[in-house]
C-alpha cells in the first residue's frame, strides 16, 4: 500500500514537473526567424557563379564579402572595406599578418579553418589559423567596424591595396583617408570610359575607442602600409565609413553611425534591423532544412537595390553630379534577372521602398538621357538583352505605386524601345541599321550558319541572340502599351500592342518552338536544342530552343493558341520536363552551363524558366503546377553550400524560392495578380506596411500532402488559381485544403481574375 502511493507521488510529480518544463523548454529551444539565415548556403556553384556570403543591412550601401573563389577554398585574398557592385571586386582591400612588409606579402593568401567561421547577414568572423588572428566584421548604413585580435603584439601589418590611383593619409589625429577610383568601360565601337571616387574615413582604435598611437604609415603607388606600434593592445579595431562624395562626407558618414558605438553596440543595433525584417514574414510549419532555405533566400533578396544616398545627397553616376534629396536613390540592379519576382515581392513586402526605386530609375532617364536597364553605381551597366526596366514601371503602377514621375518614365520607356538599339549589351544606345529592320519586319534577324557578322556594334561573345530579343522586346512593348493604357494615349496604345505580337513572327509551326529567320525570311535550319555555340548565344541566350518556347508571359492565351489548344499546351509542358538532352551530360554543359537544375529540358537554374511550371494554372491542370513546384524545390533548393541550382544574381533567384515556398507567384509583371501553388509551410503570414496582414493557410501540408483539394478567401470559396494584389494588400487570408492525390477538377475552368 505505501509502494504503491510512493509511485502515485512519483508520477504525479513526473507529470507535474513536465507540465511546468515541456514550455519552458520550447522556450529555451525555439529559434529566430533570423536563426535559420545561412548565407553560405550555395556559396559552392554547382558549375558557373555561387552565392555569396554578403554581411550588410538590408538594401544599404556598405557590403562586405571576404575575397575568395568559393567557399571550399580555404585562402583568403582580402577583406574589402566595401563592395560596391554584386559580383565586383571589393574596394580598399585589406590583409592583415603579422610579419615584416616584403615583395610577397601584397600577394599573401590568408589561411582559414571554416570550421572556426561564424557566418550571419549582421555579423562574421574568421580565424586566420597561421597567423592566429581573428577577424571580426560587423555592419552598418554607410560604415562598419572590423575587430582585429592579434595572438601576438609584435610586426602586426594592416596592407591595402586597390587601383594604380589609391591614396590614403593619416594624420597627427589618428584620422584615416582613403580614396580611389572606379572605372567603367563600355564595350563595342565607340566605347566610353566613366571613372568616379570613392573615399573612407576611418579610425584605428582600442576596445574603448580611443585612437591607437604611433601607428606607422607607408604609401606606396596603389598601396598603403600601417604597422601597429607593439604596446597598442592585442585587440584593435577598424571604424570606417564610406562615401562616393567625398573624404569630408565619409567622415560626416563616421559621425552619424560610428561616433561613440562600440562593435558590440553596432552588432546588436545591426541584428535587430535584420530581425525586424526578417520578421515580417511568419511561418508555421515545413522542415528545419525548408525553413534554413526559406529564410535564407529572403535574406538575399535584400542585398540589392542599395541606396546610396549619403544623408540628404548623393552622388549619381548617370551625370556625374552632386545632388540634394531627402529621397532614398536606388542602384545596383539587373533588371532581366530581377524583374521577373524580386520585384514583384517588394511591391508586396516593401512598396515604398519600391516606389523609390521607380524613382530612382526615372531620375537616371532624366540624368543620362536612357531608361537604364543594369543601373549600377557609376551609371548604365550595358548587360544581356531587352529593355525589361519596362516591366517594373507597369508592374508597380498597377499595384498603386504612382510617388514618381510615370509620364517621364513612359517618355524614357518609349525611347528606348523606339530609338535605343535592341543590339545584346548595347542597351542606351542608338538604333543601328539591324533595328530599323526589327522595326519594319517585327523581328531582330539571325545570320545563317557560317555566315560571317556584319554589324560591327554586334558583340563577339554575346552574338545576335535573335529569338530571345524578338521575345524580350515583345513583352517590352507590351509592356509599353499597357503603360499608354493607363496614361489613356488611346493611339499609342493599340500601336505598341500591335508590336507585342512580334514574337509570332518567329513561330515554326513544325518545330512548334520560336525559330531564327535570316533577314530575307528564311528560316535557320538549327537544332533547337544545342546550336548556337556557348549559350546557345547565337540563336538564343544562356538557355536553348525549349526553353524560349514559353516565353511569351504577356500573352499566354496568344501562346496556348499557336500551340493547339490547352490540352497541346499541357502535354508539351509534360514533354519539356521529360525530354531528355539528346546527348551525353558533359557535352551538354560545354554550351549549356548556363542551363544548370536540369529536369527534362526544363532549366531551373537560369530566369526565363521561373514561371514555366506555373503554366499548368492556364490550361486547367494546376495539380501539376503544385507537382512541379513542390519538386523543383524539393530537389535543387537544398540548405547546404552546393543548394542553389544556378547564378542567383543577387535575390533574382530566390525571390523565386520566397513566393514558390508561400504558395503565390507573379507569372505575367505587370498584370496584378499571381498564381497559386502548394505552400511548403501549414501557415506563412506576411506583416504588410499597411499594418493589414496577409496570410496563407495549408494545413498539414508536407511532401506528400501538397495537393489543393479546394481553396478559400477569407471564407468564400475559390475555384481557380489565382490571387490579386488587391486581395493580398487588404489582408486576405487564403486558405487551403490539401490532400495526398491531386483535385484534378479544381482550376480546371480556368478564371483569370479581374483586378
Amino acid at each position: 500500500m505505501i509502494k504503491n502511493s510512493a509511485r502515485r507521488f512519483f508520477k504525479i510529480a513526473i507529470l507535474t514537473l513536465a507540465v511546468i518544463l515541456i514550455p519552458i523548454i520550447g522556450i529555451i529551444i525555439k529559434k529566430d526567424n533570423i536563426d535559420y539565415i545561412d548565407p553560405t548556403i550555395g556559396n559552392e556553384p554547382h558549375l558557373l557563379v555561387p552565392t555569396y556570403p554578403t554581411f550588410h543591412l538590408p538594401n544599404q550601401m556598405l557590403r562586405m564579402v571576404p575575397e575568395k573563389r568559393t567557399y571550399i577554398s580555404d585562402e583568403i585574398d582580402a577583406f574589402p572595406l566595401q563592395v560596391a557592385a554584386h559580383r565586383n571586386d571589393g574596394l580598399f582591400q585589406m590583409k592583415v599578418f603579422v610579419g615584416e612588409i616584403t615583395k610577397e606579402s601584397w600577394e599573401k593568401k590568408m589561411i582559414i579553418d571554416h570550421g572556426l567561421e561564424k557566418v550571419h547577414p549582421w555579423y562574421y568572423s574568421t580565424y586566420l589559423i597561421e597567423d592566429e588572428i581573428r577577424i571580426s566584421f560587423v555592419p552598418g548604413k554607410k560604415a562598419a567596424i572590423f575587430q582585429i585580435d592579434f595572438s601576438k603584439t609584435d610586426n602586426r601589418k594592416l596592407l591595402f591595396q586597390g587601383t594604380q590611383q589609391l591614396i590614403g593619409s593619416l594624420n597627427e589625429d589618428g584620422d584615416l583617408s582613403f580614396e580611389d577610383k572606379i572605372v567603367y568601360k563600355t564595350r563595342g565601337i565607340n566605347s566610353v570610359v566613366r571613372e568616379m571616387s570613392v573615399y573612407a574615413y576611418a579610425l584605428i582604435t582600442d576596445e574603448k575607442g580611443v585612437l591607437i598611437k604611433g601607428v606607422e604609415f607607408q604609401n606606396v603607388k596603389g598601396k598603403l602600409a600601417f604597422s601597429i606600434p607593439n604596446d597598442a593592445p592585442s585587440n584593435i579595431y577598424i571604424k570606417y565609413a564610406v562615401s562616393y562624395i567625398s573624404k569630408e562626407q565619409a567622415e560626416y558618414n563616421f559621425n552619424q553611425e560610428l561616433n561613440q558605438l562600440n562593435f558590440d553596440e553596432l552588432t546588436k543595433s545591426s541584428k535587430k534591423v535584420w530581425k525586424e525584417t526578417i520578421d515580417q514574414i511568419q511561418t508555421k510549419g515545413g522542415s528545419e532544412a525548408q525553413k534554413r532555405t526559406f529564410y535564407t533566400s529572403l535574406y538575399r533578396t535584400y542585398e540589392r537595390m542599395v541606396d546610396i544616398n549619403e544623408y540628404g545627397k548623393y552622388y549619381s553616376g548617370y551625370d556625374a553630379k552632386v545632388h540634394e534629396s531627402d529621397r532614398p536613390f536606388y542602384v545596383d540592379d539587373w533588371i532581366w534577372d530581377t524583374y521577373l519576382a524580386q520585384h514583384p515581392l517588394r511591391t508586396i513586402l516593401n512598396p515604398e521602398m519600391e516606389n523609390n526605386v521607380l524613382n530612382s530609375y526615372t531620375l537616371m532617364y532624366e540624368q543620362s538621357g536612357w531608361m537604364p536597364t543594369f543601373p549600377q553605381l557609376h551609371g548604365n551597366h550595358m548587360c544581356m538583352n531587352a529593355y525589361h526596366s519596362s516591366a517594373i514601371f507597369i508592374d508597380g503602377f498597377r499595384k498603386g505605386l504612382k510617388n514618381y514621375d510615370i509620364e517621364k518614365a513612359y517618355e524614357g520607356i518609349k525611347k528606348n524601345l523606339t530609338e535605343g538599339t535592341f543590339i545584346p549589351w548595347r542597351q542606351g544606345t542608338p538604333k543601328r541599321p539591324i533595328d530599323d529592320f526589327y522595326h519594319q519586319n517585327g523581328y531582330f534577324p539571325s545570320l545563317q550558319i557560317g555566315k560571317e557578322e556584319t554589324e560591327p556594334q554586334m558583340d563577339g561573345f554575346e552574338k545576335r541572340q535573335p529569338v530571345a530579343v524578338t521575345l524580350g522586346i515583345s513583352y517590352d512593348f507590351w509592356a509599353l502599351a499597357e503603360i499608354a493604357k493607363e496614361l489613356v494615349k488611346e493611339d499609342e496604345y493599340e500601336s505598341y500592342a500591335e508590336r507585342a505580337k512580334d514574337y509570332q513572327n518567329l513561330w515554326h509551326p513544325e518545330h512548334r518552338l520560336f525559330m531564327p529567320k535570316d533577314e530575307m525570311g528564311n528560316w535557320v535550319d538549327i537544332d533547337p536544342k544545342a546550336d548556337g555555340g556557348p549559350g546557345y548565344r547565337e540563336y538564343y541566350d544562356e538557355n536553348n530552343g525549349w526553353t524560349y518556347a514559353w516565353d511569351v508571359k504577356h500573352d499566354i492565351s496568344g501562346l496556348t493558341k499557336l500551340l493547339g489548344g490547352k490540352e497541346n499546351t499541357e502535354a508539351l509542358l509534360d514533354q519539356l520536363f521529360r525530354e531528355p538532352l539528346g546527348m551525353k551530360k558533359n557535352l551538354f554543359y560545354v554550351d549549356g552551363s548556363n542551363s544548370t537544375g536540369m529536369v527534362g529540358q526544363f532549366s531551373m537554374g537560369n530566369e526565363p524558366s521561373f514561371h514555366i511550371p506555373y503554366l499548368y494554372n492556364y490550361v486547367g491542370a494546376p495539380w501539376k503546377t503544385q507537382k512541379r513546384t513542390r519538386f523543383l524545390l524539393d530537389i535543387w533548393f537544398k540548405d547546404n553550400i552546393f543548394g542553389m541550382p544556378g547564378d542567383e544574381d543577387g535575390g533574382g533567384m530566390t525571390a523565386f524560392v520566397v513566393f514558390s515556398s508561400m504558395g503565390i507567384y507573379p507569372v505575367t509583371p505587370g498584370l496584378a495578380f499571381y498564381n497559386i501553388t502548394s505552400p511548403v509551410f501549414e501557415k506563412t503570414s506576411i506583416k504588410l506596411q499597411n499594418g493589414k496582414k496577409f496570410t496563407v493557410i495549408a494545413r498539414g501540408a508536407s511532401k506528400t500532402k501538397k495537393y489543393i483539394q479546394s481553396a478559400f478567401i477569407n471564407g468564400e470559396e475559390i475555384f481557380s488559381p489565382f490571387i490579386t494584389h488587391k486581395q493580398i494588400m487588404e489582408g486576405a487570408t487564403l486558405e487551403l485544403k490539401l490532400g495526398e492525390y491531386p483535385n484534378k477538377l479544381w482550376g480546371k475552368d480556368v478564371q483569370l481574375p479581374v483586378y
